[in-house]
């Protein structure tokens, strides 16, 4: 889910397999500065498509640093490392996780399904040619239950969770800020 241009300079191999898409196979469809063009357009441009799973439980929040962390040492554990410029959350380093280490891969996607589904959706309310790619992927996971069913509409309703900045939320009513110009 790279970015044409960015898939062909990877240092890995790039996968084998094909997808199906509204055009036909991967490959035989759009010209690929359409494709990088219309990758940008989706994924850079739309906040329900962001490849980066953590985004959704997290948003940017300092809390998605913990959560990276997390998905990183799960990677090592397995004994596989990550370039120092890829991110563990993006969705086609966790499926590549996933396809290497069945269990644990499950297991990260699973903990992101509301996030997984939110972005399936839209996908397809964009039109999107990679939109039966996260059908693929959901088809592999067990059906959403009551709890994740309510957890994608509130996300998609609300949006995921933005940071606390500062000490407004948290100053007690008593001390209200002095007003401009006030005494120093």
């Amino acid at each position: 889910m790279r970015t044409p241009e960015a898939s062909r300079s990877c240092d890995r191999p790039p996968f084998r397999t094909r997808t199906r898409t509204r055009t036909g196979l991967a490959g035989a469809g759009p010209q690929p500065e359409k494709l990088a063009t219309d990758y940008v357009g989706v994924f850079d441009h739309k906040k329900r498509c962001c490849p980066f799973l953590t985004y959704y439980v997290c948003g940017d929040t300092r809390k998605r640093g913990v959560a990276l962390l997390r998905m990183k040492t799960a990677y090592a554990a397995a004994g596989l490392r990550l370039s120092d410029d890829e991110l563990p959350d993006h969705l086609a380093v966790v499926l590549e996780f996933a396809a290497a280490e069945p269990e644990p891969g499950r297991r990260l996607l699973l903990e992101h399904r509301a996030g997984l589904e939110l972005l399936r959706l839209a996908l397809h309310d964009a039109s999107a040619p990679w939109a039966h790619v996260l059908d693929s992927v959901s088809a592999t996971l067990p059906p959403l239950a009551g709890d994740q069913r309510t957890a994608v509409a509130r996300l998609a309703a609300e949006g995921p969770p933005e940071e606390q900045v500062g000490l407004a939320p948290f100053a007690p009513p008593s001390y209200p800020p002095d007003p401009v110009g006030g005494r120093r």
